[in-house]
């Protein structure tokens, strides 16, 4: 066994890491995978109520300012995150943004997915702290070099922290530096979702920043 798949980790909806063998991984990665035609593991059942809003009005609209978090997948799918759900460290959850008004979840878009963890503020650059909640961050869950979605959570190549890794051709984020790429052909790194608390609950604090998938033409 490689050392990768020794230290390769699963996000389950419930913000725990469980040791799985290398390949990708969830239940909306791997429904949006097998509509790309690329190779899908096993994957964490979609709730039906939020796969039905991906047809709803403003469903594939980009997440807006004041936005709530909700779980993407697994049996809280559709549930609004609380910060205590999220375990200081990780590993991050994946998730979408719902309008808090009509309550339409943004899943009509897989360029809407998220991929959610809370840090301690200590370990965060100053850019990065000015777009989180109490150390909590957002950023697109897909890959900036081949659109494939970003899954993984492991120890950096280049170093002891785990940082998001895409498995497709293994780029790695590093989220304490807004996302930046460590590891990997990744151009750039993943669009950062600013964010802030209301009622106990993570929501939208301003549009992405940065460009929103793969790197064209």
């Amino acid at each position: 066994m490689t050392e990768a798949v020794e230290r390769r980790t699963t996000v389950d909806a419930a913000g725990s890491a469980a040791p799985g063998p290398i390949g990708l991984h969830g239940g909306v990665a791997r429904r949006r995978l097998l509509f790309a035609g690329l190779a899908a593991g096993i994957g964490i059942a979609v709730s039906p109520a939020v796969r039905a809003q991906e047809d709803a009005p403003g469903a594939d609209e980009r997440p807006q300012k004041a936005d709530l978090l909700v779980f993407a997948e697994g049996d809280r799918a559709g549930e609004v995150i609380k910060p205590d759900d999220l375990p200081l460290g990780g590993p991050p959850v994946h998730a979408w943004p719902m309008d808090p008004k009509s309550r339409v979840v943004r899943s009509g878009s897989r360029l809407n997915e998220l991929l959610v963890v809370r840090l301690d503020p200590a370990e965060i650059d100053d850019d990065t702290r000015a777009r989180a909640a109490d150390g909590i961050v957002a950023y697109s869950a897909i890959c900036s070099h081949a659109g494939c979605p970003v899954t993984e959570w492991v120890k950096a190549e280049s170093g002891d922290k785990e940082v998001f890794k895409c498995a497709c051709h293994n780029s790695e984020y590093d989220p304490r530096q807004s996302a930046e790429v460590v590891f990997g052909p990744a151009p750039r790194r993943l669009a950062a979702l600013p964010l802030t608390t209301v009622d106990r609950s993570i929501a939208v604090a301003a549009v992405f920043v940065g460009k929103v998938g793969a790197q064209q033409g």
